[in-house]
């Protein structure tokens, strides 16, 4: 207990040393007039009252700097903590800035106001970086302070601008029901610090905090969670400064020694728990013959669709209707099968499907609906004979193709009836034609879709022949006759990529990303290889996920579960493979290097900034002076002219 005591004495005269130090390292003054544009950043000078003061219980604080500055978006850079109910009225003025407080002060608590990058100079707008003032109500200011990294769980972008908070009590629900007790805000590179800690025990959050209550409870708020309790703590440390003369000439060498407060490379990993409200979204008519239904989700469909008795006939009341499915089965196209029901202007149904209450679960429902078709009007003038209209076919595979593709048909309107014997499959043998039996399965989800599905040979050529009147959609149109012809690439056109895995645990798979970070192959983790085979030429990166439940998908966290997102990998290295006939063979370790250090800078978005470089004040008069004097030239020649 008195070494406890002792550390609690010590850690104010430690801060506050490293903080002066801080503040007064983050600027330096002006150039003379005259000289390049300015550059530095503001520079804190004092404040009533003083950093790190106790006992205060005012109303108002001032702090003072070197220039005239300017407080950008203060309501979204300035983080108070612990949080305030009414937050403070802060403005700039002149050289100082006054905050001006609107609810009253927890007694014997450290106040932190966290500044960000908010505070700039009033010309270059020079923001000054981590700036922060602290003081408090009662006899010590707290000083630790906990710092790392927030990644994206799913692809480690660093999450700029998102909340980092503490709860000193244990228990699940003190997220989702209390604020925190401090906090601080990530800054553009995903990095975050949370000063002014009181010794003890932590539990560290992120929160994209929608209603600004501090606290998880919006299912729609994404968030993080450390696994682990944290003791904030300080130890010594060294470090060696070089100063050197030129690029070549090292001047001095020297070990600085400094206050390490740890821990100080958490990272930790933003995600959204899985949450689809369900419910229709829109319904249409897009055609005589067409009901569509449009859902925001998947989950419990398809509906129940009943006619209404007025509506419906003895004929009507069953399998009136064929659906076709989207792929992630939201959509829904009823095509009307019955021919006096669908040249109705008006169609009435009852709808019973699945959707999301109050109390986010699914709960049944019933609408009643109604359809309306108006038949767009003939045009004026002379009636033109009308053309057949064919049943139309469209082939996915033209022209040169990649072995893996897939060939698929689709029509127009759902096939009812396909001859066989009316569509011929041929593969060229030398300069003959000879046919070929292939299998033609319809889809699971989309009556308009057949397959064609064979294990296809390298640098082969093969068509299609359908005759006349081989296939008839449910509304009786016939296609015309009409072929497609297609190659498969040779073998010696691809390059491959075989990826020894180690360091892992469990099942896994990999993604191969293009260089906007887009999937463009997957392959599961088998004998502790990923294989990516019949790959065009091109540079490629790669993703590697830890599939903990096997199900060949990433998925994301849970809070309430205690389930953290699946772990992601990111290969550190361009696969650069841009001859054809060419293959990778290599082993990576996927912890070998930290994983806030392994997306390689070209794919990832959230880059650092890089400052531009600052024009000087002459080289700005020259600009101002030669454009007058351009326009008073031209002036001149108007005038001549």
């Amino acid at each position: 207990m008195n070494q406890k005591n002792n550390i609690s004495r010590k850690l104010p005269l430690l801060f506050g040393g490293w903080l002066t130090v801080f503040f007064y390292s983050c600027a330096s003054l002006g150039s003379p007039e005259g000289g390049d544009y300015d550059e530095t950043p503001p520079r804190f000078i004092k404040s009533s009252p003083a950093a790190n003061a106790t006992h205060f219980d005012g109303h108002k604080i001032e702090l003072s700097f070197d220039e005239y500055i300017s407080i950008e978006k203060p309501s979204e850079k300035v983080i108070v903590t612990p949080p305030q109910k009414q937050m403070p009225v802060i403005r700039a003025i002149g050289k100082k800035i006054s905050v001006e407080l609107k609810d009253s002060l927890i007694p014997n608590t450290t106040y932190t106001f966290d500044f960000t990058n908010g505070i700039v100079d009033n010309n270059e707008k020079n923001p000054l970086e981590g700036f922060a003032f602290a003081f408090s109500t009662g006899d010590v200011v707290d000083s630790l302070m906990i710092s790392g990294l927030l990644l994206n769980a799913e692809n480690l972008e660093p999450q700029p601008n998102i909340i980092i908070g503490i709860h000193s009590s244990p228990d699940d629900s003190a997220f989702t029901s209390l604020p925190f007790v401090r906090t601080t805000v990530t800054n553009d590179r995903g990095k975050f610090g949370i000063r002014n800690v009181a010794p003890g025990n932590y539990r560290l959050f992120a929160l994209k905090d929608m209603n600004r209550n501090y606290k998880f409870d919006q299912k729609t708020e994404e968030i993080a969670f450390y696994d682990s309790l944290i003791v904030p703590s300080f130890e010594p440390a060294s470090r060696i400064d070089t100063t050197w003369v030129d690029s070549l000439t090292v001047d001095t060498i020297k070990e600085v020694h400094y206050t390490r407060f740890v821990p100080d490379d958490i990272t930790l990993f933003l995600f959204q728990e899985n949450f689809e409200t369900q419910y229709l979204s829109k319904t249409e008519r897009p055609a005589q013959n067409q009901l569509v239904f449009h859902f925001n989700s998947g989950q419990g469909l398809p509906p129940a669709l009943y006619l209404l008795k007025e509506d419906s006939t003895e004929n009507t009341r069953e399998n009136w209707y064929i659906p076709e499915y989207s792929p992630d089965k939201k959509d829904i196209i009823y095509w009307i099968t019955d021919s006096l029901l669908y040249q109705r202007d008006t169609i009435r149904l009852a709808v019973n499907y699945l959707q999301t209450d109050t109390l986010f679960n699914l709960s049944p429902v019933t609408d009643t609906l109604r359809f309306t078709w108006k038949a767009p009007r003939p045009p004026k003038g002379e009636k033109v004979p009308e053309a057949i209209d064919f049943l139309k076919i469209e082939f996915s595979l033209k022209n040169a193709v990649n072995i893996f593709d897939t060939l698929k048909v689709t029509f127009s309107e759902p096939v009812k009836e396909l001859d066989p014997k009316k569509i011929r499959i041929q593969q060229k043998v030398d300069t003959l034609w000879e046919n070929r039996v292939f299998p033609i399965t319809g889809d699971t989800l989309n009556p308009r879709i057949f397959h064609i599905n064979n294990d296809w040979a390298y640098g082969r050529e093969f068509r299609i022949i359908v005759d006349s009147a081989a296939i008839f959609s449910i509304y009786d149109k016939w296609n015309d006759s009409t072929f497609v012809q297609f190659k498969f690439k040779e073998a010696e056109e691809y390059v491959n990529i075989y990826m020894k895995i180690t360091g892992g645990e469990g099942p896994g798979f990999g993604e191969l990303l293009n260089s906007s970070d887009k999937v463009v192959g997957t392959s599961a983790l088998y004998d502790g290889e990923l294989v990516f085979e019949h790959i065009s030429p091109g540079k490629y990166y790669l993703r590697y996920i830890e599939d903990a439940n096997g199900n060949g998908k990433w998925d994301t966290g849970n809070y309430g579960n205690h389930l953290q997102p699946e772990k992601v990998y990111y290969y550190p290295n361009l696969i650069d493979l841009p001859r054809k006939n060419t293959d990778l063979e290599s082993e990576w370790n996927i912890r070998e290097i930290p994983v806030d250090r392994q997306k390689p800078l070209d794919i990832t978005k959230n880059k650092p900034a890089q400052k531009k470089p600052k024009r000087s004040e002459q080289t700005g008069r020259n600009q101002q002076r030669n454009s007058t004097n351009q326009s008073g030239s031209n002036r001149m020649n108007a005038m001549e002219r």
